[in-house]
């Protein structure tokens, strides 16, 4: 059977104890508050849903989360903070999933959507995947808890060689610095991450749970914990010129011209 959540979100049960969850906002799936509300409200769902052992995150198109739309009059921020305030909320309800989230990553996961893909225990990826932190490019600060979660997967030095260059990782150096876990062929990407799910479904779900639960800690309170630190420094950044020129820079693909004011 196939729920929908929002006109973006569908969850779709395989009969062997995996929850397919996929994003269908194409061809960027921007990161927005009603759809991290509805992807929310699904893992949400399936935390009481005896069938679902495991989930498998997917997104339709040619990118996994290209971040938040910050370029067009309708984006994230355009009309202030608050937005981005809802997001964030809605960011940390993700980490507090019970059951265990395989992410299938193809093509681009930036900014808001490679804070997206770390939600997951595991991120199998196609050579095409492409992960960036690529705030400063904006002339903003990285967001969604990435100053905690990131570092926490990758290592201090490398989280912030992410964070200050805003350089793109792909698939194959993701998985060899464990950003991600596996290398599948775009075509094979998905039944790569629904075989891991299954394998991770076929073990004694409390167990699972229970594991998971001592491995993770106070994960969710420590990125709500960031993202607030994350926000106030946006807050002020978001007024800058600065991010004014980065947001035209990206939309225009060009190097941004800064003044540092």
């Amino acid at each position: 059977m196939k729920y929908q959540y929002g006109d973006q979100v569908s969850i779709a049960l395989d009969g062997r104890h995996v929850a397919m969850v996929e994003i269908d906002a194409p061809p960027n799936n921007f990161a927005s508050v009603p759809l991290m509300r509805n992807l929310a409200d699904a893992l949400d769902a399936l935390d009481g849903e005896n069938d679902c052992r495991a989930v498998v995150l997917t997104a339709a198109g040619g990118a996994f989360c290209a971040g938040a739309d910050l370029a067009s009059p309708e984006g994230l921020v355009a009309s202030g903070m608050d937005s981005v305030a809802e997001l964030y909320q809605e960011a940390t309800r993700l980490f507090r999933v019970k059951k265990p989230i395989v992410a299938a990553v193809q093509g681009a996961a930036v900014g808001a959507g490679l804070g997206l893909a770390l939600v997951a225990d595991f991120r199998v990826v196609s050579p095409e995947a492409r992960f960036s932190a690529n705030f400063v490019k904006l002339g903003f600060h990285p967001g969604f808890g990435l100053t905690h979660t990131l570092p926490r997967l990758i290592g201090q030095q490398r989280a912030n060689l992410m964070f200050l260059t805003g350089r793109r990782i792909k698939g194959d150096e993701a998985v060899a610095w464990g950003l991600a876990d596996q290398l599948a062929p775009l075509q094979d990407l998905r039944r790569s991450a629904l075989t891991l799910a299954r394998e991770i479904a076929e073990n004694a779900p409390l167990g699972v749970v229970a594991t998971r639960a001592t491995v993770r800690g106070d994960l969710a309170d420590a990125v709500r914990a960031a993202a607030s630190v994350e926000y106030e420094q946006q807050s002020i950044l978001r007024v800058t010129d600065d991010f004014a020129e980065g947001v035209r820079a990206v939309a225009e693909r060009r190097p941004g011209n800064f003044a540092g004011r």
